[in-house]
């Protein structure tokens, strides 16, 4: 007995990490995006770490909900958060937030960018951005984009386009990406600037027409077609983009196993079919990274947020 209590005694304080499950908060409900990502990610997560690393989705309020989840969860790396988009702006569209954006989190890892395709009815006139800048300028107010989701990428690229490129497009707002690009396809619509993951089979079969990238520099999923900075907006770029948050305070040492695994996770072949699939760029970028380029985001977007006028739902 005197030699187990010794034993017992000399054992470390805390077995090495990780010990026990680790959970990625997705703040959307199953079956997007951002859920599909995670799940990805997940699962080559716990082959590299040796633990299981499970989903736990928590929709609600524009992803406030699961945010403040992980934002009152204890910094010990076994809840995680899966930012998006969201989180940069979410800070402009809502007076209050229960958690700060910024003293709340510690960042992980920066894991992939993704953008938008503007894309038309196939059946249209408008057969480039130079033609939808020309008919919107020569009739303002008279086209339309369908937007769905206040403050989502899709919602603000059209935003950011309208201001950039000087021209004004009457706002139809949809409940999610379908409905939409059934009305696009139907001509009720004449525009939405969408996913890759929602537009990019029916661009392929012919059922839509794609005019433009929002990202930076041209796709490889996509040569053929010019950015919008490219096709007459220039210095434009929208991007959605997926980082992996812990809680505030989580040990250093925790954040480097976790953006460690997260990189290698991101390189992998499941992520590799991903990233043709959803348009997904893979940057796996350490923590600091991530920081900055969440401040540039959220600056970005406050002052295309305010210009618009734009609230939370």
């Amino acid at each position: 007995m005197l030699f187990a209590l010794a034993a017992c005694s000399l054992a470390p304080a805390s077995a090495a990490y990780p010990d026990r499950i680790i959970k990625i908060v997705v703040p959307f409900a199953p079956g997007g995006g951002t859920d599909v990502v995670a799940r990805t990610l997940a699962q080559e997560m716990a082959k590299e770490l040796g633990a299981s690393v499970i989903i736990e989705n928590k929709p609600g309020a524009g992803t406030i909900l699961g945010t403040q989840l992980v934002a009152a969860s204890a910094p010990d790396g076994y809840t995680l958060l899966m930012g998006t988009f969201a989180n940069a702006v979410n800070p402009s569209l809502n007076a209050k937030l229960p958690y700060d954006a910024h003293k709340d989190f510690a960042a992980v890892a920066l894991l992939a960018r993704s953008f938008n395709i503007v894309v038309v009815n196939p059946a249209s006139p408008l057969k480039s951005m130079a033609d939808l800048i020309a008919a919107a300028k020569a009739a303002p107010g008279k086209l339309t984009y369908g937007t769905y989701g206040t403050g989502t990428s899709a919602h603000l690229a059209g935003e950011l386009f309208k201001h950039m490129a000087g021209v004004n497009l009457a706002t139809v707002p949809y409940r999610g990406a379908a409905p939409a690009i059934t009305d696009l396809m139907g001509g009720q619509i004449d525009v939405i600037f969408t996913t890759v993951a929602s537009a990019a089979s029916l661009v392929e079969a012919g059922q839509l027409r794609a005019i433009a990238v929002t990202s930076a520099e041209r796709s490889p999923a996509f040569p053929q077609l010019p950015t919008v900075s490219e096709a007459g907006v220039p210095g434009y770029a929208a991007e959605a983009w997926y980082g992996l948050y812990a809680p505030a305070k989580t040990p250093p040492e925790i954040i480097d196993r976790l953006n460690r695994s997260a990189a290698k996770a991101v390189q992998s072949e499941a992520f590799k079919k991903l990233g043709t699939n959803e348009g997904l760029v893979m940057v796996a970028e350490p923590p600091d990274a991530l920081d900055r380029y969440f401040a540039g985001e959220e600056t970005r977007w406050r002052k295309v947020i305010e210009d618009a006028g734009i609230k939370a739902e």
